[in-house]
């Protein structure tokens, strides 16, 4: 063979050796990201070629699957009281991509998760039979949530301190899932809940974080005892009132002008929510303390999954003295979401334990199999001592019994309970949020609540967390320890 048609020979192999790379690059590699991406209408076809699996609330399916009248895709995706789980379930659209459980668990919902595949499966090729996700939601909670914060815009959560299940997960107003499962009618839907300024598709529950107010002293509270600033709840501070931020002229004064806040004991600074005592303390304590104590319960964590990824609730870095002193009331750049607080009640109420929270128990096969267990995978951090979180529900009581939490009490349930009202917008320009975080025990069993109301329809006097937050978060309680 002669030199020039060894070489093309050569130049012809490797054209060929080429083609066979790119095909299989094509085929298995970028054939599986045209497979996945969300614009090609054959996965979509597939998807809903068949009923989807459910979300299952106390053992009945608030999800389902109906038959479609024409067009490619055979079913659609329906819900019941769509409205009251939004917050849980999300959505399933034809049209757009999921969200919430419907959107982590998409691929066990539709049959496409590996662990749902048979021996019989793999060789023929069919798609699985869907599984299920169980949650760990109790529907009174629930209800009772929903039904309490009725036309306000807000949010509320509920964990059981023991074990980390959350039982309720509710944002206000909410939307109706259903509308936008159907590709025909998604679209004018979506535009209409995504014009809408009160933000309906929001999870306020777990993904808008906002100033906590006064309900964030309970943390600048843990870190003084922890940190042995005080040995006590009831041991005198050392607070001035009015008290004068560090380096300005600007007087900090409390909400009751007659309240017995000048050297406060901890137990009465939040009775009567004493802005002093608490702004005094974080600069005592200093920024990097109380960041500290704040990150133990949970603040700046960006990875809170349950399994939803909650947005991190925040306290801030790189201020100055009397910046740190806002922060002790739960404002300047301190943000939390209705989670993060309830959290914190929870490891108080749980012995000063934080169970890992989540709103799934099991998710399970097309056969009810389960395939993993969520409560036994479970994990519990020490976030304070057992002296300290037994002297802050103590507290927390004096506030529901005697304090400004009063509108949560409960017959024969021990409550106790933090209330927070927090500045909003510009100079205070804007209606303040109301907030409460609490817990109740009947002796047998515990629920930590967390509360907030963004707007309603008070008056500007007559916002505050015992007013708007405690209410709901009573009727939450209630709903949880009567079950």
């Amino acid at each position: 063979m002669n030199k020039t048609i060894r070489r093309a020979s050569v130049f012809a192999l490797l054209l060929v050796l080429a083609l066979l790379v790119r095909a299989t690059w094509v085929q298995f590699y970028e054939g599986r990201a045209l497979a996945d991406d969300k614009d090609n209408r054959r996965t979509a076809i597939a998807t809903y070629a068949a009923p989807l699996g459910n979300i299952v609330v106390a053992g009945k399916a608030v999800t389902g699957s109906a038959a479609t009248s024409g067009g490619d895709l055979r079913y659609k995706r329906t819900y019941t009281d769509g409205e009251l789980y939004a917050a849980v379930t999300g959505y399933a659209s034809q049209s757009y991509a999921p969200t919430q459980l419907e959107g982590i668990y998409q691929s066990l919902l539709n049959g496409t998760d590996t662990r749902l595949r048979t021996v019989t499966d793999t060789v023929t090729g069919k798609r699985a039979d869907p599984g299920d996700v169980v949650t760990t939601i109790e529907p009174d909670v629930q209800k009772a949530a929903y039904e309490a914060l009725g036309d306000k815009k807000g949010a509320a959560v509920a964990i059981d301190p023991a074990t980390g299940r959350i039982l309720a997960v509710v944002s206000t107003p909410s939307y109706d899932p259903s509308a936008l499962t159907d590709a025909n009618t998604a679209g004018a839907a979506w535009k209409k809940l995504t014009a809408d300024p009160d933000k309906p598709l929001t999870n306020r529950a777990l993904r808008q974080p906002l100033a906590p107010g006064s309900t964030f002293k309970l943390v600048v509270a843990a870190a003084a005892l922890e940190e042995g600033l005080y040995s006590s709840v009831d041991e005198k501070t050392d607070s001035e009132d009015p008290y004068t931020l560090p380096g300005t002229r600007t007087v900090l004064r409390n909400e009751n002008a007659s309240a017995p806040c000048e050297d406060a004991t901890i137990r009465v600074a939040l009775q009567y929510s004493c802005n002093n005592v608490f702004a005094h303390l974080a600069v005592q304590l200093g920024q990097d303390k109380l960041r500290a104590m704040a990150e133990k319960f949970g603040f700046d964590d960006e990875s809170l999954d349950v399994p939803v990824r909650a947005y991190a609730s925040v306290y801030p870095t790189g201020m100055d003295a009397s910046s740190t002193a806002l922060t002790g009331i739960g404002q300047f750049d301190v943000t939390a979401t209705p989670l993060q607080m309830a959290m914190v009640s929870a490891v108080i109420a749980n012995d000063g334990e934080l169970v890992s929270p989540h709103m799934v128990s099991q998710i399970t096969d097309g056969g009810g199999d389960v395939l993993k267990d969520y409560d036994d995978d479970v994990s519990s951090t020490r976030v304070i001592g057992s002296d300290t979180a037994e002297q802050l529900r103590s507290a927390m009581e004096t506030v529901v019994e005697q304090g400004t939490g009063t509108n949560a009490r409960i017959d024969g349930v021990t409550v106790g309970g933090k209330t927070g009202t927090a500045q909003n917008g510009e100079n205070n320009s804007k209606a303040p949020y109301a907030w409460f975080t609490s817990y109740g025990s009947d002796g047998d069993r515990s629920v930590a609540v967390s509360v907030v109301v963004e707007q309603s329809d008070a008056a500007r006097s007559e916002v505050s967390g015992n007013g708007l937050a405690a209410p709901v978060a009573r009727a939450m309680m209630k709903a949880a320890l009567d079950g």
